[in-house]
């Protein structure tokens, strides 16, 4: 598998992890009048803003901050190229520990607003970009181990 092919999944996931970041992820409505559509960088912004720090925080480096350092990692791992060992190879699996935690975590605020009857909640396009950057973040690393077990089984 040449290195393009890598990349573009990579370009692909880093652009809807950007998609997913500032578009809406969800729509909450209540009493039919009222509505709100906040992004992920909205909701750090009104976290922060609102006196939250440490939340605002917690979601910064679980919603932007490891994601992001995820497809730098994967990123850096292609270039190196089959030489798996070192620092990237061991910051992988601390980092892919979290990398669906807040998809998780919109999914169960929604499921909690629709249960509660205090407000609907739908998911908009910024929670599904958001969910496929993590799922191609997610399956990368086996599909390209695949591609170097098949090239090396050529070898042999």
């Amino acid at each position: 598998m040449s290195r393009i092919v890598p990349f573009s999944i990579l370009g692909l996931s880093a652009v809807l992890l950007a998609l997913g970041v500032t578009l809406p992820i969800m729509r909450f409505e209540q009493l039919y009048f009222f509505s709100n559509e906040p992004s992920l960088l909205q909701l750090v912004g009104e976290l922060w803003s609102d006196g939250s720090a440490g939340l605002a925080i917690a979601v910064c480096a679980f919603s932007l901050v490891f994601p992001a350092a995820k497809l730098i990692v994967l990123a850096a791992e292609v270039v190196a190229g089959d030489a798996r060992s070192g620092v990237l190879h061991r910051a992988m699996p601390h980092l892919s520990r979290w990398s669906m935690m807040d998809v998780m975590l919109v999914a169960i605020v929604i499921f909690a607003a629709k249960t509660s009857g205090l407000a609907t909640a739908v998911t908009l396009p910024g929670f599904w970009c958001y969910a496929a950057s993590a799922v191609i973040a997610a399956i990368f690393p086996s599909v390209v181990k695949l591609g170097k077990t098949d090239r090396q089984s050529e070898k042999g």
